[in-house]
């Protein structure tokens, strides 16, 4: 009887507990990109706080902050606090929804290379600027308090609110200025995205470097594009073509050129040239000059957010929802703490 019962309570033990638990981490593996689930606060900093843990490059260490602290410095960083409230708020939903597609707490892959991470602050390369405070005082001097107390105010106004697409997360990719148009995912990444979409972005012209010319070496530009191009050879034959665009993207971007003798994608030559964004023009070299002239238009590479377009609309009295779904196609607006 005894060894009857203990059968019993091992089989309820076995059915109320450990199958269970061996369906939720089943389902976690199996099951990474389902909606986003409510958090669980945790006790940080004085308070109930989600945590997100961030890579710091340059230290090469991991901090762990509350989510809303890290928001405010992504926002600092990434956007001049000069700008309209509504466009701060913008930045700030755009900042925390990438943040939360990447967090392993809401079932992201964390920060690439980093198992102990959620996000790395590697803008350069795979992810959001952020700035702490003492970075911020040395960056915006007798402005802080002002600046500080500004950014505070965007983060807090759009407390816990993510861009979704289906339920989901959406990749909330942001740039500086676009030109006349962002540029869709399909023509920069190659994959189609529904919210990703070209859209036109008229607020940029005001961009203080919505235009540059750049002017390379023929030298320099044969290093940098490899010298099967024969940039240096073209420009010995003296028809003053060096350089020709051949095809652009239905939002302007050179799709591929001719550089020398040797034809690349626009994004290529973006890369190999340092240039500011992918919509560019090859402008007459002069008869007495050795040198590739290059024009570029718009900063980045032009898909989702334009930032100086987000300022331009609020400028205009629009709000960051309205911003948001312009620049996010069909996008709904989620609280992640349930508010």
């Amino acid at each position: 009887m005894r060894r009857l019962g203990a059968l019993i309570v091992g089989t309820v033990l076995f059915v109320t507990i450990v199958i269970p638990v061996l369906v939720v981490r089943w389902d976690k593996s199996a099951q990474p990109a389902r909606g986003v689930p409510p958090p669980k606060p945790v006790r940080a900093g004085g308070g109930e706080m989600l945590q997100i843990r961030v890579f710091l490059p340059n230290q090469g260490k991991v901090l762990a902050l509350g989510l809303e602290e890290y928001v405010k410095g992504v926002v600092a960083a990434e956007m001049p606090a000069e700008f309209e409230l509504e466009a701060l708020k913008a930045q700030a939903v755009a900042a925390r929804t990438y943040a939360v597609r990447n967090m392993r707490q809401f079932g992201g892959p964390g920060a690439p290379d980093r198992a102990d991470a959620d996000v790395t602050a590697d803008y350069r390369q795979q992810g959001q600027a952020w700035l702490d405070e003492a970075a911020l005082r040395s960056k915006w001097g007798a402005a802080f308090e002002r600046y500080w107390e500004k950014i505070g105010q965007a983060v807090d106004e759009t407390r816990g609110l993510i861009a979704t697409y289906g339920g989901e997360p959406i990749n909330a990719v942001f740039h500086s200025s676009s030109g006349d148009r962002t540029a869709s995912a399909k023509e920069v990444w190659g994959f189609d995205c529904p919210y990703l979409k070209s859209v036109p972005s008229p607020w940029d012209r005001l961009a203080p470097r919505y235009s540059e010319i750049k002017e390379i070496p023929f030298s320099e530009a044969e290093r940098r594009l490899g010298p099967e191009a024969g940039v240096v050879a073209a420009a010995k034959i003296g028809n003053g073509e060096v350089a020709k665009v051949l095809a652009r993207t239905d939002s302007g971007r050179v799709e591929r050129a001719r550089v020398g003798s040797k034809v690349f994608s626009g994004a290529e030559i973006r890369d190999k040239l340092e240039l500011r964004s992918a919509n560019f023009v090859f402008e007459p070299t002069p008869a007495s000059r050795d040198v590739l002239i290059v024009r570029t238009i718009g900063y980045g590479h032009g898909v989702g957010l334009s930032q100086y377009g987000a300022n331009g609309m609020a400028k205009e009295g629009r709000d960051f929802r309205q911003i948001l779904s312009y620049y996010y196609t069909g996008v709904s607006l989620k609280n992640i703490y349930g508010e």
